[in-house]
């Protein structure tokens, strides 16, 4: 690695380093530097537990565990300077231990991780750019675990082992690392050594991605469709019983939306996969005065929750904007289309009660 100097056209080399003689440990600084910035391996990767030890059985651990763009966990181990002789059977391991995860133990894996500083499910939304979490597929049976091996120097029976495991179709990546220094400046070269992305894996990822591709249009196009179907039975039994709703047309969304008389917070009936629910979504577009209005509101909880009949779910959402206070139901949701009347009737019942319980709370909160 060089440093360039383009006023003197010169290139001065960097000195290239061992972790060993920068005293750098394989905890306390590599995993560290990869979970607080998972691009370092080259891609968007969302790190849910680090040094998991949840097998059964077993006391073994993994490095970091994380999850890519299509759902598939990423098993990723780091070794510093020497990757050592059994890494790739640890790591293959790992991923068989890993293969039974389902998507509600991967969750609640993700929120031991983050303890109180968020919502996993919300997170994952978020990172998968999906609202209906329900809809994403975490760990899919037919797409495999896959392992991500880090290391400064790999052992050539660890590199010809992965090359015949990866021909054979097991995801495994060797990501080599490097540590320069530059006076007191510490850099890091991270290069992608096996497999080798030759023209051939090219065609060949290309091609399963304009296949998925494929998949995943019809699923969203169906389940669009049976979303549309369902707010058409809907939205005239609402209309009905609260008044509102008559210039809303059926829609390929998750929710609708019903004014409550304060711009900015809305009553939002929404149907997911498995459940259905109705939102107090309350989003003035600021932030100091969404959690203002929310805190007022709290303290009017005993009260509203009395006056409901119902608990209700209170979420302040301290790291966005908005904040919302739900009423769920979760016997039943899109899927279950059998159960379609009862949800509609949830939904239209309890948004007439909701909407005269906070008429007055909302006028309250809202004023300046």
């Amino acid at each position: 690695m060089f440093l360039i100097d383009t006023q003197n056209k010169s290139a001065t080399p960097l000195e290239k380093k061992s972790f060993a003689e920068l005293k750098l440990n394989e905890r306390q600084d590599l995993q560290e530097w990869i979970a607080g910035n998972p691009e370092i391996l080259g891609e968007n990767l969302l790190i849910i537990q680090k040094e998991f030890d949840e097998f059964p059985d077993t006391n073994e651990r993994l490095d970091l565990l994380a999850l890519d763009e299509s759902g598939r966990l990423v098993i990723i181990e780091n070794k510093l300077d020497d990757s050592g002789k059994d890494v790739v059977w640890q790591a293959l391991k790992y991923a068989s231990y890993c293969a039974t995860l389902k998507k509600s133990e991967i969750c609640d894996i993700y929120q031991r991780f983050l303890g109180s500083e968020g919502d996993a499910a919300e997170k994952i939304s978020d990172f998968f750019d999906e609202p209906d979490y329900e809809s994403i597929k975490l760990n899919p049976e037919n797409g495999g675990q896959r392992i991500m091996l880090v290391a400064a120097n790999f052992r050539k029976e660890v590199t010809s082992t992965v090359l015949w495991l990866t021909e054979r179709g097991i995801d495994i990546t060797c990501i080599k690392v490097t540590p320069y220094m530059d006076g007191e400046k510490l850099y890091l070269d991270v290069e992608r050594i096996l497999p080798v992305q030759d023209i051939d894996d090219y065609r060949i990822r290309l091609t399963e991605k304009k296949r998925e591709e494929v998949k995943s249009s019809n699923e969203e196009a169906l389940r669009y469709k049976t979303r549309r179907r369902f707010w058409s039975r809907a939205l005239p039994v609402l209309r009905e019983k609260t008044g509102l709703f008559g210039n809303v047309s059926p829609t390929k969304n998750h929710y609708i939306t019903a004014p409550s008389g304060r711009a900015g917070i809305s009553f939002v009936p929404t149907i997911t996969r498995n459940n259905s629910r109705i939102d107090l979504y309350l989003d003035v577009g600021d932030k100091e005065k969404n959690k203002l209005i929310y805190s007022r509101l709290a303290e009017k909880k005993d009260g509203i929750e009395s006056a409901f009949g119902e608990s209700l779910d209170w979420h302040e959402l301290r790291d966005k904007r908005a904040s919302v206070i739900t009423f769920n139901y979760r016997d039943h949701g899109l899927k279950d289309e059998e159960h379609w009347d009862e949800i509609i009737s949830f939904m239209a019942n309890n948004l007439k009660k909701l909407m005269e319980v906070f008429k007055e709370p909302i006028e309250l909160a809202a004023r300046n």
